[in-house]
Protein backbone atom coordinates (compact mmCIF):
# COMPACT_ATOMS: atom_id res chain seq x y z
CA UNK A 1 0.00 0.00 0.00
CA UNK A 2 1.17 3.11 -1.06
CA UNK A 3 1.39 6.39 1.82
CA UNK A 4 1.46 9.78 1.37
CA UNK A 5 3.03 12.18 3.36
CA UNK A 6 1.92 15.52 4.73
CA UNK A 7 4.43 18.39 4.36
CA UNK A 8 4.95 18.39 7.72
CA UNK A 9 5.61 14.99 7.40
CA UNK A 10 9.71 14.12 8.47
CA UNK A 11 9.76 11.09 6.23
CA UNK A 12 11.29 12.84 3.42
CA UNK A 13 12.67 16.22 2.32
CA UNK A 14 11.66 18.23 -1.11
CA UNK A 15 15.35 17.31 -2.49
CA UNK A 16 16.50 14.26 -1.05
CA UNK A 17 15.62 10.64 -0.14
CA UNK A 18 13.34 9.26 2.12
CA UNK A 19 15.66 8.27 4.66
CA UNK A 20 17.59 11.41 5.27
CA UNK A 21 20.79 9.71 4.02
CA UNK A 22 20.75 12.21 0.82
CA UNK A 23 22.26 16.18 0.52
CA UNK A 24 20.11 19.15 0.85
CA UNK A 25 19.63 21.65 -1.11
CA UNK A 26 21.82 25.06 -0.35
CA UNK A 27 19.55 28.07 0.64
CA UNK A 28 19.44 31.22 -1.33
CA UNK A 29 21.50 32.88 0.97
CA UNK A 30 24.35 30.23 0.88
CA UNK A 31 24.23 30.63 -3.56
CA UNK A 32 24.51 34.23 -3.03
CA UNK A 33 27.73 34.08 -0.59
CA UNK A 34 29.20 31.39 -3.29
CA UNK A 35 28.78 33.49 -6.01
CA UNK A 36 30.62 36.88 -4.17
CA UNK A 37 33.28 35.50 -3.11
CA UNK A 38 36.14 34.97 -3.72
CA UNK A 39 35.66 37.71 -6.32
CA UNK A 40 35.67 36.89 -9.58
CA UNK A 41 37.20 40.34 -11.91
CA UNK A 42 37.24 40.17 -15.60
CA UNK A 43 39.06 42.14 -17.69
CA UNK A 44 36.05 44.22 -18.96
CA UNK A 45 35.13 44.58 -15.17
CA UNK A 46 38.67 45.98 -14.26
CA UNK A 47 38.65 48.28 -17.55
CA UNK A 48 35.65 50.10 -16.02
CA UNK A 49 36.77 50.37 -12.43
CA UNK A 50 40.13 52.47 -13.98
CA UNK A 51 38.33 54.20 -15.80
CA UNK A 52 35.82 55.30 -12.98
CA UNK A 53 38.87 55.97 -11.23
CA UNK A 54 40.86 58.28 -13.67
CA UNK A 55 37.11 60.21 -14.40
CA UNK A 56 36.99 60.86 -10.46
CA UNK A 57 40.40 61.82 -10.44
CA UNK A 58 39.90 64.39 -13.32
CA UNK A 59 36.45 65.77 -11.42
CA UNK A 60 38.51 66.58 -8.15
CA UNK A 61 41.52 68.34 -10.55
CA UNK A 62 38.57 70.28 -12.02
CA UNK A 63 36.68 71.53 -9.19
CA UNK A 64 40.21 72.39 -7.60
CA UNK A 65 40.98 74.49 -10.17
CA UNK A 66 38.02 75.76 -10.45
CA UNK A 67 38.14 77.07 -6.54
CA UNK A 68 41.27 78.18 -7.33
CA UNK A 69 40.06 80.68 -10.01
CA UNK A 70 37.05 81.41 -8.34
CA UNK A 71 38.42 84.85 -7.06
CA UNK A 72 39.20 86.23 -9.84
CA UNK A 73 36.20 85.23 -11.79
CA UNK A 74 34.54 87.85 -8.67
CA UNK A 75 36.89 89.98 -9.34
CA UNK A 76 35.99 93.50 -10.81
CA UNK A 77 36.77 94.21 -14.34
CA UNK A 78 39.24 97.15 -13.46
CA UNK A 79 41.07 94.74 -11.16
CA UNK A 80 41.29 92.62 -13.59
CA UNK A 81 42.95 94.75 -15.53
CA UNK A 82 45.51 95.96 -12.85
CA UNK A 83 46.38 92.58 -12.27
CA UNK A 84 47.53 91.34 -15.95
CA UNK A 85 49.50 95.28 -15.83
CA UNK A 86 51.18 93.89 -12.66
CA UNK A 87 52.18 90.55 -14.55
CA UNK A 88 53.19 92.67 -17.72
CA UNK A 89 55.24 94.97 -15.54
CA UNK A 90 57.10 92.14 -14.08
CA UNK A 91 57.50 90.76 -17.82
CA UNK A 92 59.03 93.94 -18.57
CA UNK A 93 61.42 93.90 -15.73
CA UNK A 94 63.02 90.42 -16.76
CA UNK A 95 63.42 91.35 -20.21
CA UNK A 96 65.09 95.08 -19.35
CA UNK A 97 67.19 92.41 -16.89
CA UNK A 98 68.44 90.13 -19.55
CA UNK A 99 68.48 92.84 -22.19
CA UNK A 100 70.92 94.82 -19.69
CA UNK A 101 72.99 91.61 -19.41
CA UNK A 102 73.37 91.50 -23.11
CA UNK A 103 74.37 94.87 -23.23
CA UNK A 104 76.97 94.23 -20.76
CA UNK A 105 78.61 91.50 -22.61
CA UNK A 106 78.89 93.48 -25.84
CA UNK A 107 80.47 95.94 -24.11
CA UNK A 108 83.18 93.55 -23.19
CA UNK A 109 83.34 91.80 -26.57
CA UNK A 110 83.47 95.04 -28.51
CA UNK A 111 85.52 97.49 -26.28
CA UNK A 112 89.35 98.53 -28.02
CA UNK A 113 89.92 98.62 -24.05
CA UNK A 114 88.65 95.41 -22.53
CA UNK A 115 90.43 95.72 -19.27
CA UNK A 116 89.16 99.42 -18.38
CA UNK A 117 85.78 98.51 -19.71
CA UNK A 118 86.19 95.53 -17.23
CA UNK A 119 87.17 97.75 -14.42
CA UNK A 120 83.79 99.84 -15.45
CA UNK A 121 81.78 97.33 -15.19
CA UNK A 122 83.35 96.00 -11.90
CA UNK A 123 82.59 99.30 -10.48
CA UNK A 124 78.95 99.41 -11.38
CA UNK A 125 78.83 96.01 -9.89
CA UNK A 126 80.29 96.65 -6.90
CA UNK A 127 77.63 100.02 -6.45
CA UNK A 128 74.33 97.53 -7.33
CA UNK A 129 75.63 94.96 -4.58
CA UNK A 130 76.57 97.13 -2.13
CA UNK A 131 72.71 98.45 -2.66
CA UNK A 132 71.42 95.57 -2.53
CA UNK A 133 73.45 94.16 0.57
CA UNK A 134 72.37 97.89 2.55
CA UNK A 135 76.25 98.78 2.61
CA UNK A 136 75.80 101.36 0.37
CA UNK A 137 73.25 104.60 0.65
CA UNK A 138 70.75 104.66 -2.40
CA UNK A 139 68.56 107.36 -4.24
CA UNK A 140 66.33 107.38 -7.00
CA UNK A 141 62.44 107.11 -8.28
CA UNK A 142 60.05 105.38 -5.53
CA UNK A 143 57.38 105.40 -2.99
CA UNK A 144 56.74 105.83 0.67
CA UNK A 145 54.23 103.64 2.16
CA UNK A 146 53.15 104.36 5.51
CA UNK A 147 51.15 102.13 7.58
CA UNK A 148 49.30 103.57 10.80
CA UNK A 149 48.28 101.04 13.63
CA UNK A 150 46.68 102.52 16.39
CA UNK A 151 45.11 98.95 17.44
CA UNK A 152 48.58 97.52 17.58
CA UNK A 153 46.83 95.02 15.17
CA UNK A 154 49.92 94.57 12.52
CA UNK A 155 52.11 91.45 13.26
CA UNK A 156 55.87 91.19 12.01
CA UNK A 157 54.86 88.28 9.30
CA UNK A 158 52.00 91.14 7.86
CA UNK A 159 55.52 93.72 7.09
CA UNK A 160 56.97 90.47 5.61
CA UNK A 161 54.67 90.08 3.64
CA UNK A 162 54.76 93.25 2.39
CA UNK A 163 58.38 93.20 1.77
CA UNK A 164 58.31 90.33 -0.17
CA UNK A 165 55.34 92.08 -2.11
CA UNK A 166 57.56 95.20 -2.71
CA UNK A 167 60.85 92.88 -3.74
CA UNK A 168 58.13 91.02 -6.14
CA UNK A 169 57.25 94.19 -7.64
CA UNK A 170 60.90 95.29 -8.48
CA UNK A 171 61.58 96.91 -5.39
CA UNK A 172 65.65 97.45 -5.30
CA UNK A 173 66.14 99.19 -1.87
CA UNK A 174 63.72 99.17 1.59
CA UNK A 175 64.03 100.83 4.09
CA UNK A 176 61.94 101.02 7.16
CA UNK A 177 61.75 103.01 9.88
CA UNK A 178 65.22 103.44 10.26
CA UNK A 179 65.84 100.16 9.55
CA UNK A 180 67.59 98.63 5.92
CA UNK A 181 65.88 96.03 4.59
CA UNK A 182 68.13 93.27 2.72
CA UNK A 183 67.79 89.61 1.80
CA UNK A 184 68.72 88.38 5.05
CA UNK A 185 66.86 90.83 7.46
CA UNK A 186 64.65 88.70 9.81
CA UNK A 187 61.06 90.14 11.23
CA UNK A 188 60.14 89.04 15.19
CA UNK A 189 57.41 90.09 18.16
CA UNK A 190 53.58 90.60 17.87
CA UNK A 191 51.58 93.58 18.55
CA UNK A 192 53.30 96.57 20.07
CA UNK A 193 56.81 94.60 20.44
CA UNK A 194 57.72 94.56 16.45
CA UNK A 195 61.28 94.01 16.07
CA UNK A 196 62.96 94.69 12.48
CA UNK A 197 66.94 92.48 12.60
CA UNK A 198 66.67 92.83 16.71
CA UNK A 199 65.69 96.78 16.48
CA UNK A 200 62.19 97.69 18.06
CA UNK A 201 60.09 99.29 15.49
CA UNK A 202 56.68 100.83 16.24
CA UNK A 203 54.06 102.20 14.27
CA UNK A 204 53.48 104.13 12.34
CA UNK A 205 55.33 101.70 9.94
CA UNK A 206 56.81 104.07 7.11
CA UNK A 207 58.64 101.96 4.40
CA UNK A 208 60.91 103.90 1.80
CA UNK A 209 61.39 102.10 -0.90
CA UNK A 210 63.19 102.73 -4.39
CA UNK A 211 62.22 101.38 -7.71
CA UNK A 212 59.16 102.03 -10.42
CA UNK A 213 56.38 103.72 -8.97
CA UNK A 214 54.34 103.01 -12.17
CA UNK A 215 55.40 99.20 -10.61
CA UNK A 216 55.17 99.72 -6.68
CA UNK A 217 51.98 101.31 -6.42
CA UNK A 218 50.05 98.82 -8.16
CA UNK A 219 51.13 95.92 -6.58
CA UNK A 220 50.07 97.12 -3.29
CA UNK A 221 46.63 97.96 -4.48
CA UNK A 222 45.86 94.59 -6.47
CA UNK A 223 42.50 92.72 -4.69
CA UNK A 224 43.93 90.77 -2.07
CA UNK A 225 46.91 92.64 -1.66
CA UNK A 226 48.90 94.64 1.23
CA UNK A 227 46.67 97.22 1.34
CA UNK A 228 42.96 95.37 1.67
CA UNK A 229 45.24 93.11 4.05
CA UNK A 230 45.97 95.86 6.26
CA UNK A 231 42.62 97.33 6.06
CA UNK A 232 41.18 93.84 7.20
CA UNK A 233 42.77 94.68 10.39
CA UNK A 234 41.89 98.27 11.05
CA UNK A 235 44.96 99.78 9.91
CA UNK A 236 45.60 102.36 7.16
CA UNK A 237 47.91 102.72 4.34
CA UNK A 238 49.01 105.71 2.68
CA UNK A 239 51.14 104.95 -0.87
CA UNK A 240 52.85 107.80 -2.41
CA UNK A 241 55.06 108.02 -5.28
CA UNK A 242 58.01 110.29 -5.74
CA UNK A 243 60.17 111.39 -8.42
CA UNK A 244 62.82 110.89 -5.66
CA UNK A 245 63.37 108.54 -2.34
CA UNK A 246 66.97 108.09 -0.23
CA UNK A 247 67.59 104.99 1.77
CA UNK A 248 70.32 105.95 3.87
CA UNK A 249 70.07 103.52 6.30
CA UNK A 250 73.24 101.21 6.25
CA UNK A 251 73.85 97.48 7.51
CA UNK A 252 77.75 97.04 8.69
CA UNK A 253 79.57 94.76 5.92
CA UNK A 254 79.65 91.02 7.35
CA UNK A 255 82.93 89.58 6.40
CA UNK A 256 82.77 85.87 5.63
CA UNK A 257 83.91 83.64 8.26
CA UNK A 258 84.46 80.15 5.80
CA UNK A 259 84.27 81.18 2.27
CA UNK A 260 87.08 82.82 0.46
CA UNK A 261 87.07 84.02 -3.29
CA UNK A 262 88.29 80.92 -5.55
CA UNK A 263 90.15 81.82 -8.28
CA UNK A 264 88.23 80.24 -11.51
Amino acid sequence: MSTHNTPGDPGTSAGGTGDGGGTSRPTGRQRLAAGLWPPRLTRAQLTVAVLLFVLGLGLAVQVRSHNDTSALRGARQEDLVRILDELDNRTQRLEDEKQDLVDQRTGLENSSDQAEEARKQTREKEQQLGILAGTTAAEGPGITLTVRDARHSVEADMLLDTVQELRAAGAEAIQLNGVRVVADTDFTGTGDDVEVDGKAVAPPYRFTVIGRPQDLQPALNIPGGVVQTLEKEQATATVTGSGKVVVNALRPAKQPGYARSSSP
